[in-house]
């Protein structure tokens, strides 16, 4: 392993702040918060550590209904997420995108989607931009395996391949799509192989495994970033939750499935491995997980004491314009 000790730091502290901002958001819906609901990505942090560790904030990511951890690994402040689950006015969308709808375009965020495989057009677009504009930015798509089976999927790979756009295709193969197993669902042994159909390359890596998704993103951020065109990247990951946080009774899984992909978890490994390899140390990690707490807890108290949007903001980055009298109509409505 030949990475520096700071990019070994940043990559656990991101894995880290996915994990627990994920388990926040889980207890403070579970305590009855007025919080909303989401889905959970726990499990597959290495996924979006990897992957965005090779971004600037230029670069663009497109991302899903499970969306949490791309955008923390993409830059978004997580008090900004809190306060946005919370329906606040301080959140990264002023309160009116919620879980599934948090973007930042200053980071690169161009927003989660709660359509699944209606973002792997908006990457292509950013990509086709980026291309145009000869600026050098590359753009990310996150999916899930259930979103292959979408004409989007197709279509997006087709026309990235016709066009030769600096595109990263990201598939989060997590087995399920809500609770149908990928291989009742997929006909192909890998989602990667579905690449070959349009010349472009394609390869299935161990999404459990930070470092393996950090090489393989490299590499393939590098060759979009160099005119190389697109690559079809399968992650093959478990997220540990149900597919949304009202899913608990997971009676389309096995407990020895869950027991054998929590034994592999991507943090866990992690620590094993850079503490094995004398690469970092307890303190340095443990100094890690405490101040995540911490701003986990600072999260929670920013997004609480935040205030609601004024009423008078309710079609404020909504429409591009609308008459006049109808904000003056619309306050008239019993709310």
């Amino acid at each position: 392993m030949s990475l520096p000790r700071d990019q070994l730091l940043k990559l656990f502290d991101t894995m880290v702040t996915i994990r627990c901002f994920e388990e926040r958001f889980a207890a403070e819906n579970a305590a009855g918060k007025p919080i909303g609901g989401g889905h959970s990505s726990v499990g597959q942090e290495a996924v979006p550590t990897g992957v965005c560790a090779h971004l600037t904030e230029r670069d663009y990511v497109a991302s899903t209904h499970r969306g949490h951890g791309h955008c923390i690994a993409k830059g978004v402040d997580p008090r900004l997420m809190m306060a946005e689950l919370y329906g606040k006015s301080t959140g990264s969308n002023r309160g009116k995108g919620g879980s599934m709808h948090i973007a930042d375009v200053d980071k690169g965020m161009l927003g989660a989607n709660g359509v699944v495989g209606s973002n792997l057009p908006l990457a292509v677009g950013a990509a086709l931009t980026a291309k145009i504009k000869g600026v050098g930015q590359v753009s990310v798509s996150f999916f899930g395996d259930g979103a292959s089976n979408q004409g989007t999927f197709h279509e997006s790979l087709n026309l990235a391949a016709i066009w030769k756009l600096p595109v990263v295709f990201v598939c989060e193969n997590n087995l399920y799509a809500e609770s149908t197993p990928v291989e009742y669902a997929v006909a192909a042994k890998d989602i990667a192989d579905r690449a070959h159909g349009y010349n472009i390359p394609g390869l299935t890596v161990d999404g459990m495994d930070v470092f393996a998704v950090y090489d393989a993103a490299g590499e393939a951020i590098a060759r979009a970033r160099q005119g190389g065109g697109p690559t079809l990247l399968e992650c093959k990951t478990y997220r540990y939750y149900g597919h949304a946080l009202a899913d608990n009774h997971l009676r389309y899984r096995k407990q020895e499935e869950v027991d054998y992909w929590r034994s592999r978890d991507p943090i866990e490994s992690f620590k094993r491995r850079v503490l094995d390899q004398n690469l970092l140390t307890e303190s340095e990690l443990s100094s890690i997980e405490s101040r995540v707490k911490a701003l986990m807890d600072e999260a929670v108290k920013f997004a609480e004491g935040s205030p609601y949007p004024a009423l008078s903001e309710l079609i404020t980055d909504v429409y591009v314009s609308y008459p006049p009298d109808l904000l003056k109509r619309t306050t008239a409505l019993p709310i």
